[in-house]
């Protein structure tokens, strides 16, 4: 089934595209919030590792240098991925690709007389 054209109001003609944004990029700041979460919950990992460490030293020494090990080395790549920045965008979104650049039509003669 086909569906009805819509028209503007003004002029009676068909209205102008619509974008969508669902390819558009992730706001600054829920990218920052986002990396901030990651931070954190590695660092809960690191924390639980550590304690992990002095809870198993006496039972399990090579297991808890295991957990030693991640304690020590976690921090590097939490930092490493907390300060990686924003995704890299390919390409702009395919809404916006293709399409015309609207300009003022040309000015005639009688634009340009005073009445």
């Amino acid at each position: 089934m086909k569906k009805p054209e819509r028209h503007s109001a003004r002029k009676g003609g068909p209205e102008p595209a619509v974008f969508r944004i669902t390819e558009a990029r992730q706001s600054l700041q829920d990218d920052v919030r986002g990396r901030q979460r990651r931070y954190v919950l590695s660092m809960l990992v690191r924390t639980a590792a550590v304690l992990l460490t002095v809870l198993l030293w006496n039972v399990s020494r090579p297991v808890a240098a295991v957990t030693l090990v991640v304690g020590a080395v976690l921090p590097y790549f939490a930092v490493v991925i907390a300060n990686a920045g924003r995704e890299n965008v390919s390409a702009l979104p395919s809404g916006l690709l293709g399409t015309a650049h609207r300009a003022l039509p040309p000015g005639g003669e009688e634009l340009h007389k005073r009445s």
